[in-house]
């Protein structure tokens, strides 16, 4: 754990007299692709809610690339190096796919306030740099040919890239996935599993994703953090996680994948 990417110690949030999150520690390190599985209700969402710095944490640290996240805002997390997506689709319905890609790279121009009002040469190369690189992810993603539909027209599945998409033009080191899945037919799920393998093999990308979808889980993470009431139960690899009597009791039930 000493070389986490990043390590979350005894988190936790209330709300209220409810604990959404109780005690939760696990790390991730560069370059794994992690999985935090658990019943609705479990605290899954909540904990990528504190990462993100959407909620401050009632007790416990949160660390990214050895520096600490909490009390940070919003704008810190993406210039950090964290990029992610939400459970409830979060697009920009009426612009098109790359108007979408292109938005998420403001973090990324360099040009002064002054140089953008008078449109000068080095707005003008950045544009081109920007323009290049939004290619690329449209290329990586497969949305070529939806490129220049407006985002609300598009499939669901198409929908969910546009938003993966978006947040890669960030140039994060570490990508939170909140249930990615969700709402996909079967040959979108085995796109989205070559998709992230990518991410992280041909980009380096570090991968942390929430997803109910087991056999997606099971066949893509290295390791597996499952979570019951706010609490971590268990965690290990795939083939330690689905054998856990505890995790076939409070979530897999009998039918392990």
């Amino acid at each position: 754990m000493e070389n986490a990417l990043l390590a979350v110690t005894d988190l936790s949030r209330r709300f209220g007299g409810l604990t959404a999150v109780d005690g939760l520690s696990f790390h991730v390190n560069d370059g794994e692709i992690v999985s935090i599985i658990g019943p609705n209700g479990a605290g899954k969402t909540t904990a990528f809610n504190l990462i993100t710095c959407i909620y401050p944490p009632s007790g416990g640290a949160i660390s990214f690339d050895g520096t600490s996240l909490v009390g940070l805002p919003l704008h810190r997390i993406a210039a950090a190096g964290i990029g992610r997506t939400f459970q409830n689709l979060r697009v920009f319905a009426n612009l098109t796919a790359r108007e979408n890609v292109l938005v998420g790279m403001t973090r990324q121009a360099r040009a002064s306030f002054l140089e953008i009002l008078c449109h000068g040469g080095r707005v003008r190369a950045e544009e081109k740099q920007l323009a290049a690189e939004a290619d690329r992810l449209i290329a990586l993603l497969e949305l070529g040919p939806v490129a220049d539909q407006l985002v609300r027209n598009l499939p669901y599945g198409d929908q969910r890239r546009v938003e993966i998409a978006r947040a890669l033009a960030t140039n994060p080191r570490i990508l939170l996935l909140d249930e990615p899945a969700a709402g996909m037919t079967p040959p979108e799920i085995e796109d989205l599993n070559a998709l992230i393998r990518r991410l992280r093999d041909e980009l380096g990308k570090t991968v942390l994703m929430v997803e109910h979808h087991m056999s997606l889980v099971m066949e893509i993470s290295d390791r597996i953090i499952v979570m019951d009431q706010g609490r971590k139960i268990a965690e290990g690899t795939p083939d330690e996680v689905r054998s856990n009597p505890l995790v076939i009791s409070a979530y897999l039930g009998s039918g392990v994948v």
